[in-house]
This record gives C-alpha cells, structure tokens and sequence, in this order.
C-alpha cells in the first residue's frame, strides 16, 4: 500500500489516480487546510481515506500501518503575504516532513518519493561571454523600477544569456517557502541515511492542468490567466513577459511519480536523489498567457511592467536525469496542454 499525505490537493489528486489506476492500493492523509481546499474533494473509490493532519503524530503513525511507500505532497505553497507567514510554512512543510519521517522509521517504512520544487535553485543557470557559469544575486528593486528585469553578470554587469538548470546546481533558495522545500529534502536525506531508506525528490517546475485551484494562495500563473479569462478579462503579465518557465502537465508530474515510486529500488540504500520534473519545452509567460487567450477565444494578454520581489527571471529545467535514469518522458505537449487548459473549469480550492 502507498501513502499518499495531500492526496486530495491538486497534484495530490492526479497522482492518486495514476497509482489506483496502474492497480496500487492507496490510501490519502489530508488536511484539509482551508487555504487550499475551500470545498471538500470526492472521495475516490477504493481509496482508504484519513482526514488528518501530518503534524499529528499519531495519524501519522495509524496511517504508517501496512503501508510499503509514501509519496509525500502535503504542503503548504505560495510566497505568502509577507516573513510573518514562516512560522505556518515551517510548520507545515517542515515539522510536517519530520513527524512523517519519523513515523516512517518507526514503522519500517523505507520508501520515499518527496514532491520538492524548482524554487530550491533560485534564479536558473545562466552564463557570462567573459565569465562563463555565473549565479546572479537576487534582482534590486531600482532595476525592477526602471523595467530592467534581466539579471546581469554579477561580475561585469554584462547580459546573460540563460538555459535549462540541472540537479547539481548549487541550491539558493529566495524565500520562505523555497526555504522550506529545501529543508524538505535536507530532512529526507538525514532519514535515508539514518535508515538504509530509499528517496526521490521530485523538483516539480511549473504544473498546470485540470483540477487546479483558482482564487487561493495555491492558485499559479496558469490559474490566475485562466481565471481573468473566464472573468471576461484579459490576463495582466507581470514584468514585460519575458520571464521563461517550464510549464508541465500535471499528469505528467503524476506519471513521475508513478515512475520515479517504482524506480526507488533501483537506488542505492541510504540515499536520496534528486530530479527535475519538466517538460523540456520552456516558454516566457507571455507566451503561455497568449496560448490560453487564443485558445479560450478571450481578449489579448495586457503587460503590465508590475513585478514582485522574490520571483526569478528565468528557471528551466533540464529532466534528462529522469528520463534517462527511470524512464520517464513527459507526454503531454504545450500547445496541447494550453489548449486543454484553456477549457478546462477550475475549482475554488
């Protein structure tokens, strides 16, 4: 049996699906948290389900019992309002992770995929003419002001020019949350080593799909577009656009976790790796925005020079890890993907 703790959130969900659907038995652990669930989702069928939160010790320790793996996506996400927030994120992602580990080594539970995320890196890779690989600090708030969003050399000054990141990228993370998932995979690797477990954490970039919430601190890019849309509106880009991400699909992220569950005995005991989750086809924001107005026959994008301090410029991923270590390979292409998006309802959490 898999544990899946946030089993009933957005990515939570699919994965769930793609484990019962593949013949996995599987039972959920859920909060609830008000912030990401503002209505309670369907139980699906055949699936064991606990109403708990995973800083209770002892739901966690019942929901351990004849459980083989854990696939661990309880969290809470977002840069929140302002460093006020820290304490819940800690809390929740964090504490969180520890008490599900620890449960875990007491039950004898030796199997872990962690759902971890591109914003443990920071600003992606980036390389200089004159200084080759560099890592730019976080972007001033003067160049914000005057519409210069690219990072420069923090050499020279000098352009960047800026390309996928892999696993073994120095970690930077720029906020609490990013913080957090770091620690998140700090923590998962003390307990493989502590244990003789078996761990993959999942870099997730940026998932979109059906099923994602609207209106709610979980809510990404995509939602808030989809949203506007769906409002009669046109969707407001921060900065002038050019911002590149790796939008992927979120059955791919649940193929991948699928994948990288029954790859875990592939891996060394005592150790945790690391993987991008992307799908290797990165667009600007811009461009995504204007994928989804087309397809849902809304009004153009509008750019609004706004920005937000402690987002990154560019982040891309490079997954060739996963695909070449376990096999996975993202299925679900952009134009596909936006276009299914672009008409897909959305839930209030």
């Amino acid at each position: 049996m898999i544990l899946v703790t946030g089993g009933a959130g957005f990515i939570g969900s699919h994965i769930v699906s793609a484990f019962t659907s593949t013949g996995h038995e599987v039972r959920v652990l859920d909060a609830l948290l008000p912030a990401a669930h503002r209505t309670p989702p369907p139980v699906p069928d055949g699936v064991d389900w606990r109403h708990a939160d995973v800083r209770d010790r002892g739901a966690v320790a019942d929901a351990l019992r004849g459980v083989d793996a854990v696939c661990h996506q309880a969290a809470m996400v977002g840069l929140g309002k302002d460093f006020a927030d820290a304490p819940d994120y800690v809390g929740c992602n964090d504490l969180g992770t520890a008490v599900l580990l620890a449960g875990m080594a007491a039950a004898g539970v030796h199997r872990l995929v962690l759902a971890s995320s591109m914003v443990v890196y920071g600003e992606g890779r980036y390389e200089c003419a004159r200084h080759g690989v560099v890592r730019p600090g976080p972007r001033r708030t003067v160049d914000l002001e005057a519409g210069r969003f690219e990072p420069p050399c923090p050499h020279c000054g000098e352009p960047l020019a800026a390309g996928p990141v892999g696993e073994e990228a120095p970690a930077d993370p720029r906020n609490v949350y990013a913080t957090t998932k770091l620690a998140q995979e700090h923590l998962a690797a003390s307990w493989a080593r502590a244990t003789g477990g078996r761990a993959a954490a999942l870099r997730y970039h940026n998932v979109y799909g059906p099923g994602m919430p609207r209106d709610t601190p979980y809510a990404g890019v995509a939602s808030l577009f989809r949203s506007a849309l769906a409002r009669g509106e046109a969707p407001q880009v921060f900065e002038d656009g050019g911002q590149r991400r790796d939008f992927v699909h979120v059955r791919d992220v649940a193929g991948a976790n699928l994948t990288a569950m029954d790859g875990l005995s592939a891996l060394p005991e005592g150790v945790l790796r690391a993987y991008n989750v992307g799908s290797g086809e990165p667009h600007t924001v811009g461009e995504m925005a204007s994928a989804l107005a087309a397809a849902h026959g809304g009004d153009a994008p509008v750019v609004t020079g706004e920005y937000r301090l402690g987002d990154v410029r560019h982040i891309t991923a490079s997954s060739r890890r996963l695909c070449d270590e376990l096999g996975w390979k993202p299925v679900v292409g952009f134009a596909e993907g936006m276009a299914e998006f672009a008409k897909a309802a959305l839930r209030a959490g």
